[in-house]
């Protein structure tokens, strides 16, 4: 399969990640929680950055990701902890997770296999398995969905993610060809230049999940900021060396007043180095449809850019070159 086959198949991966969601054995407990930690990387990782976008303003405890070999000082006994990896092999989040069993911490894992799910039938933790055997960055829909079963078992958030993800996936088999010429239009406008990805806060980690795409399938350099942040730092770095970039601002209605205009302002002062700007606002009624949408579209986006830039959308030597080289270590 190429990319552009998984990306053609993600409200297909949404679907059958419901019903692995639906029909989970996960066993129910009579903890209470202080907080939550979500350990993963890459692609396995940026579920749980952009789950805890979507929840933190909700939920009454805080709620945490790790993306290394360490666990918080916070993490015992009254911490839930989420290990996802796709391969299962994930070495930063076996190493967080061993960490957090020997706090005495609620581990459940989401894999494909590997040594976490041999963990899990080890130690008897509670566990959800998906679909394995492809690009962990491409199988986003299964990992995320699960997720939310994985909070939902625990009473962190209630079931009405359900019907958000079957409206998110209503409206991307609806909006399916404007999102393919949307992404495509502007795969254009960031062809041959260093594409520069600002955002709301609150949506984050949608931005980091198009840079990552970016890096991964179109081989290509890029960052991301967040408003209002960028607006006390980076804003004043659009004065030199800006020649070969482009701009994307991730838009929704639902952003904060305040950052909507802050938005507009940036646009109005980047305008004067360089007019390769681009918006791209969200569709859908929730926080989910949203994310999911602007997903769906940045994933196309990256798939565009790798056709131009003649490059392989799954190939990762560099990264199988360092994975090696760690295990020689």
């Amino acid at each position: 399969m190429k990319m552009n086959d998984y990306i053609n198949d993600f409200t297909n991966h949404l679907t059958d990640a419901l019903l692995i969601g639906n029909s989970s054995n996960l066993k129910k407990t009579s903890k209470s929680f202080l907080n939550i930690l979500i350990c993963g990387l890459g692609g396995s990782g940026i579920g749980g950055t952009i789950v805890k976008d979507l929840i933190s303003k909700d939920i009454s405890i805080p709620i945490e990701t790790s993306k290394g070999y360490d666990i918080p000082g916070f993490v015992n006994e009254k911490t839930l902890v989420v290990a996802c990896s796709y391969s299962g092999n994930t070495e930063e989040t076996l190493s967080a997770l061993n960490k957090c069993l020997e706090k005495n911490a609620e581990v459940v894992i989401v894999c494909s296999g590997g040594k976490l799910q041999d963990l899990a039938l080890e130690k008897n933790l509670n566990h959800i398995i998906i679909p394995g055997g492809n690009p962990p960055r491409a199988m986003f829909g299964y990992g995320f969905t699960q997720l939310f079963f994985v909070l939902n078992n625990y009473g962190i958030i209630n079931d009405s993610f359900k019907a958000d993800f079957e409206k998110s996936i209503l409206l991307i088999n609806t909006e399916q060809e404007n999102i393919k010429k949307t992404a495509q239009d502007i795969s254009k406008k960031l062809f041959n230049t260093t594409p520069i990805i600002y955002v709301a806060d609150g949506f984050e980690g949608v931005a980091v999940r198009l840079r990552q795409q970016i890096n991964e399938n179109s081989k290509m350099l890029c960052w991301h900021h967040v408003v209002p942040e960028m607006n006390h730092n980076e804003l004043l770095g659009w004065r030199t060396n800006v020649e070969k970039t482009s701009v994307i601002y991730l838009r929704n209605e639902s952003d904060y007043y305040r950052n909507k205009k802050r938005i507009d302002i940036n646009k109005s002062v980047i305008e004067k180095y360089t007019s390769n700007i681009s918006e791209i606002w969200s569709l859908g009624g929730s926080l989910i449809e949203r994310s999911l949408y602007l997903i769906n579209i940045g994933d196309w986006i990256s798939w565009y850019l790798s056709e131009l830039n003649d490059v392989d959308a799954i190939e990762i030597d560099v990264i199988d070159y360092l994975k090696k080289s760690l295990s020689d270590l």
